[in-house]
């Protein structure tokens, strides 16, 4: 009997209407489209303007263009995972109403939250499942609407941030491709860099913590950026070593998109031209569960069966990682 591994098998994606240009960001706070552009890479973000609409909306759009796009029956899905770092709400997961706004009537989910690394690690977690052979239909959605907890006053992190949602499924393949291999780490050292002090069990609601701006992001740059430099480009080495991969057998660097330095550094150590990088933090910015689907759906095109696709990401808690997967179709 062939051995069961986890494939994608379609992408589906969605980002909303309304552009936050770097030149209207320039009339909101102190900073400026050269510099931001030169920091960060970033040149333009998605925000979901709409009040009542959360990070639910996002998934669900994705869902339903991946549904569409690849001809499948929700009810045919087994399960759902959620990526995220913005729930529509505390104790009610946003993965149960979106499986069932799509349709996904006989599938079970839940959220996993672990910062920016959420979908990288749901990768890991919706591989586990088919591999299994219990599941034969697993959908990975990442959405975050990160407008929601950033402060636009804030010139440290408003310039970064941005709302999004991709969706990939994953189904069983007995030809070697898919996932392939992984590595993934956490370390809670890093919880003081990148949070939202406010909103949870240790800290909750009140006047006095809305007044002091506590329920959004705050992230010590210089440290956040350090760690991520030397980490990502890290566990994208362990994968390829062990592997037995160079940077002339990997095909794509599929980065979560926080910071272009960021990923020009990996890409680097992993010797790689800038042609295999995949690269649109210049127009969504940081969407952070949503950056690797939205780099597939952008790139699916070009993608080709038998393609080596390194993952990457890192986030907050510190969470990070990477993860080897052989693409598994051509472009339709």
């Amino acid at each position: 009997m062939n051995t069961i591994t986890a494939a994608i098998t379609a992408v589906g994606s969605y980002v909303p209407d309304y552009v936050l240009s770097n030149k209207v960001l320039e009339t909101m706070v102190d900073t400026n489209d050269e510099w931001i552009t030169t920091r960060t890479g970033i040149k333009e973000r998605r925000i979901l303007k709409d009040k009542d609409k959360g990070t639910s909306y996002l998934a669900i759009q994705a869902a339903k263009d991946l549904l569409q796009k690849s001809n499948t029956d929700p009810a045919d899905i087994d399960m759902v995972i959620m990526a995220t770092a913005t729930p529509d709400m505390p104790v009610a997961a946003t993965g149960v109403y979106v499986a069932t706004q799509i349709g996904a009537v006989n599938a079970f989910s839940y959220d996993l939250v672990a910062a920016c690394s959420s979908f990288l690690f749901g990768m890991s977690t919706a591989a586990r499942y088919i591999e299994s052979g219990k599941y034969k239909k697993v959908l990975l959605i990442g959405a975050d609407k990160m407008s929601s907890i950033i402060d636009y006053t804030d010139r440290t992190t408003c310039i970064i941030f941005g709302d999004g949602g991709g969706a990939v499924l994953f189904e069983p393949n007995t030809e070697g491709l898919g996932v392939k291999d992984e590595y993934l780490r956490t370390d809670g050292v890093g919880r003081p860099y990148l949070k939202i002090d406010a909103g949870g069990s240790l800290l909750p609601a009140s006047i006095e913590t809305v007044n002091n701006k506590q329920h959004y992001v705050f992230q010590e740059g210089k440290t956040v950026f350090k760690f991520a430099v030397s980490n990502m480009a890290d566990v994208c080495e362990k994968v390829m070593k062990n592997n037995n991969l160079t940077g002339e057998d990997v095909d794509w660097l599929v980065p979560h998109q926080a910071n272009k330095r960021i990923i020009d550094a990996a890409a680097s150590r992993m010797k790689l031209p800038d042609e295999k990088v995949m690269m649109n933090i210049h127009k969504y910015g940081n969407t952070t569960s949503a950056t690797l689907p939205l780099c597939l759906a952008d790139y699916e095109k070009q993608l080709k069966k038998g393609d080596n696709l390194i993952f990457a990401s890192f986030g907050g808690g510190f969470t990070w990682g990477a993860v080897y997967v052989k693409w598994a179709y051509d472009s339709k």
